[in-house]
C-alpha cells in the first residue's frame, strides 16, 4: 500500500490521459451519451463482482447512497456528458482542453469555501504558472475558425468543468468514510441516472467494431475502474487542492502519448509548456497541507 501511494500520482496522470485515445477511438462508430451510458452500465457489474470480495462494509443508510450518487452524477455523468457534446457539437478538442484546464484553479476555490483548506501564495502562484504552461501545451492546438466555438457549447463546458470540481471537493467532504469500492459503484449509478436519460435523444445505432470493442473495454477496466478507484483514494489522503493540480499534467502526457501513437509533432514552445506545467505541480505537491 505504501509502494501504491507513493506512485499513485503518476499512475493516475498516465491513465487518466489515455481517455483521450480511447474516446477517440470508439467515438467514430457510437453517439457520445450513448457511448457513456453502455461504458458506465458495463462499469457495474464489474464492481460488483470485485465488491462481493474486496468490500468490507457497504454503505447502509441512503444519506450515505445519496452522497455516493450526487459526486458520480457530478464527476462523471455531468463532466463527462458535458465534454463529450461539447465536442459532438464542434468544439474543437484543443479549445475544450483549455477550458477544462480551469479545473485545478476552480477545485482549489471551492475547497476554501467547503472544507476550509488554506491555499497558500506560493499555490495560487504555482497554479498560475501551471495554467500559463497548460496555455503554451495546448496552443497550437487551439482553432479559433472552428464552428463550433459558440455561446453554448462554452458554456456547457464551463459547467461540466464546475461539476467535477465541485464534485471532488464534495466526495472529500462527504464521501470520505465510505468504502471506496462501494462509494465508486453508487457513483456509476449516479452518473447512468444522468447520462442514460440523455442518450434517448440520440440514435442507438452502434456499429460494434474491433476499435469500438477495444476503445470500450480500456475506458470501463482502465479508466472508470482503475484510474477512478485512484483518484478516489488520492482525494481521500490528501489535499484537493493538490489533487486537483494533477489535472494539469493529463494534457502534457497526452501530447506525448499522441506523439508517439499518431504522430502529432510537438514544437519547442510545447516542451518548455511541458516544463513550466511540471515543475508548478512539483511546487503543488511539495507545498505544506492547511486546513
Amino acid at each position: 500500500m505504501a509502494y501504491l501511494a507513493k506512485f499513485a500520482p503518476a499512475i493516475f496522470v498516465l491513465l487518466w490521459s489515455t481517455g483521450f485515445i480511447g474516446s477517440k477511438l470508439g467515438a467514430p462508430y457510437i453517439d457520445p451519451m450513448v457511448f457513456l451510458t453502455v461504458r458506465f452500465a458495463a462499469v457495474l457489474p464489474v464492481l460488483l463482482l470485485l465488491g462481493f470480495f474486496l468490500v468490507k462494509a457497504w454503505p447502509d443508510t441512503g444519506r450515505a447512497i445519496g452522497h455516493c450518487i450526487v459526486t458520480g452524477a457530478l464527476v462523471h455523468g455531468i463532466y463527462l456528458g458535458g465534454v463529450f457534446w461539447a465536442i459532438k457539437q464542434g468544439m474543437p478538442a484543443g479549445a475544450s482542453a483549455i477550458i477544462v484546464g480551469l479545473q485545478p484553479v476552480l477545485t482549489a476555490i471551492f475547497a476554501v469555501g467547503m472544507l476550509g483548506e488554506v491555499i497558500t501564495r506560493k499555490h495560487w502562484i504555482s497554479m498560475a504558472i501551471g495554467l500559463a504552461g497548460l496555455g503554451l501545451v495546448l496552443g497550437p492546438k487551439f482553432d479559433l475558425d472552428g464552428s463550433g466555438i459558440t455561446l453554448v457549447t462554452v458554456t456547457v463546458l464551463f459547467c461540466a468543468v464546475i461539476a467535477i470540481s465541485l464534485g471532488t471537493v464534495y466526495q472529500k467532504r462527504f464521501v470520505q468514510d465510505t468504502d471506496l469500492m462501494a462509494a465508486t459503484l453508487w457513483q456509476y449509478v449516479g452518473a447512468l441516472l444522468i447520462t442514460l436519460p440523455l442518450s434517448f435523444f440520440e440514435s442507438w445505432t452502434i456499429i460494434w467494431s474491433g476499435e469500438l470493442i477495444f476503445a470500450l473495454a480500456w475506458l470501463v477496466l482502465v479508466l472508470s475502474i482503475g484510474a477512478i478507484l485512484l483518484l478516489m483514494l488520492l482525494i481521500r489522503q490528501g489535499a484537493v487542492s493538490q489533487v486537483a493540480s494533477l489535472f494539469y499534467l493529463v494534457p502534457v502526457a497526452t501530447a506525448i502519448e499522441s506523439y508517439f501513437l499518431f504522430g502529432e509533432t510537438l514544437s519547442l514552445v510545447q516542451v518548455a509548456g511541458m516544463a513550466l506545467v511540471v515543475g508548478a505541480v512539483l511546487m503543488i505537491r511539495n507545498a505544506p497541507k492547511k486546513t
